[in-house]
């Protein structure tokens, strides 16, 4: 049975932490899974497959973004339903949710099939890997609207106050992955499709496990009238949906200009960059937690429309999430070397040329980790609140950012200059997103009779 969580009544502190946690092991799960496929990847067919997986990374992020911003979007108005205890308005949401997700999957699965190698070609991915990153890519993306559904549901359920669910969905995913894994490279013998195949396998099981867990929930039993077209619904939800797709869009192309500034470096710098970015998702693990969370405490409370626990829940998630950043740089300061070098294998030479690149970009992340914790916090707030053309623009900044540095700075300092380029990115989206908060809060606070 799901777990709804009504996050309008108790301790703003409490529910944010608790509703964050089962979220933050579901994702560390996620993660974990995503680097024992780089790590068998690596370790069992070599760094050339590592810096093939590498290459093709940014792509694949680009639809997994459309993806999760869409059903982020969706899950805004849901949330807000729920809030509100509008239960018509909240089972109408879902199935035109259900609706327009599977039409943007489709139409997303057809143009990645159709642009994935001319993007490889234009990107400049060096020859020796590009066969490996297609064939990645194609088998991903032809998951994709497995990768919507379970999307879509675990967002309903997060909407909701469930971050359980999703976290044992995906441990379940976890558990699947890992073995078929082991199974399809180290003893078929498929490389790096065995890999795909193998995610795209796992994914299925957890967006299984969330639908059976929805399908549950009394009051969203659908009826035949709730599939009825509903024109101002399905304007609301792109409305909604579209800004979070889209920013997620631009980082994604903005990750693509600093993969072709690597691939001009070489394969090894590629493995290099490729080992800490695997890594990249466990630094960042706990931030997107906390930004389900405070996106759905946001929602929740805005529909109830009590601001002064917005307030609250808001200063509290920033300061937890500093702690946890600043905890999470102390252990990738101290074991960061020795889990990189779980990605690499080959000749002596090359795993220390690889090693010190990814050492000296995670280092780097992990000193100004706190500003990335900061960003999903206030993005998540606002787009909890119903504004999600101020994180898209956020990630027109991050864009901005990340191309800028990326473009410049080599030239001036040399290769490392790259590094630096994903500091810059966090750093201008979060001023404009602090900033707006606190005017939007200031705003709201002048304009409308909000209570406790």
């Amino acid at each position: 049975m799901a777990r709804i969580q009504d996050m309008t009544k108790g301790n703003p502190g409490k529910l944010i932490f608790f509703f964050a946690l089962p979220l933050m092991l579901g994702n560390i799960c996620q993660q974990l899974y995503t680097m024992v496929d780089t790590i068998i990847v690596g370790q069992g067919v070599g760094v050339q497959a590592l810096a093939s997986l590498g290459a093709a990374d940014w792509l694949n992020w680009l639809i997994l973004g459309i993806s999760t911003g869409f059903s982020q979007g969706f899950s805004i108005m849901i949330a807000q339903r729920f809030g509100a205890n509008d239960m018509e308005g909240l089972r109408k949401s879902v199935s035109m949710s259900y609706l327009l997700g599977g039409i943007i999957a489709i139409i997303a699965t057809i143009l990645s099939q159709l642009t994935a190698l001319p993007i490889l070609k234009l990107l400049k991915t060096p020859e020796n890997i590009l066969p490996g990153s297609l064939i990645y890519l194609r088998i991903s993306f032809s998951g994709i609207l497995i990768v919507m559904a379970y999307n879509v549901f675990a967002s309903i359920l997060r909407a909701l106050g469930d971050g359980k669910t999703p976290l044992i969905a995906m441990l379940i995913a976890s558990v699947i992955n890992i073995i078929l894994d082991m199974l399809f490279v180290f003893v078929f013998h498929w490389g790096i499709a065995g890999a795909a195949i193998a995610t795209v396998v796992a994914q299925v099981f957890s967006g299984l496990f969330c639908l059976k867990a929805i399908l549950k929930i009394s009051f969203l039993k659908l009826k035949r009238s709730d599939w009825t077209l509903n024109q101002y619904m399905i304007k609301r939800l792109i409305q909604l949906g579209t800004p979070t797709a889209f920013q997620n869009i631009i980082i994604s192309i903005g990750g693509m200009v600093v993969q072709y500034v690597i691939n001009g470096f070489g394969f090894i710098f590629v493995a290099g960059f490729t080992a800490t970015n695997k890594l990249y998702g466990l630094l960042e693990v706990a931030s997107t937690s906390f930004g389900f969370s405070m996106a759905t405490f946001t929602g929740q409370n805005l529909g109830a429309k009590q601001l002064t626990r917005i307030k609250s829940g808001v200063k509290t998630g920033a300061i937890m999430g500093i702690v946890t950043a600043a905890l999470i740089s102390c252990m990738m300061f101290i074991l960061g070397e020795q889990i990189v070098s779980l990605f690499v294998s080959g000749e002596p030479n090359e795993i220390e040329q690889v090693i010190a690149v990814a050492k000296t970009y995670l280092m780097i992340m992990s000193a100004l980790l706190p500003i990335l914790y900061l960003l999903y916090i206030y993005r998540s707030a606002l787009q909890g609140m119903g504004d999600t053309i101020t994180p898209m623009l956020s990630g027109l900044i991050e864009f901005i950012m990340r191309v800028s540095v990326v473009l410049i700075l080599p030239k001036i300092i040399g290769q490392s200059g790259v590094y630096y380029a994903e500091i810059a990115a966090w750093t201008g989206a979060t001023i404009l997103l602090m900033s707006t908060y606190y005017l939007k809060i200031r705003k709201l606070s002048q304009s409308i009779d909000y209570h406790i």
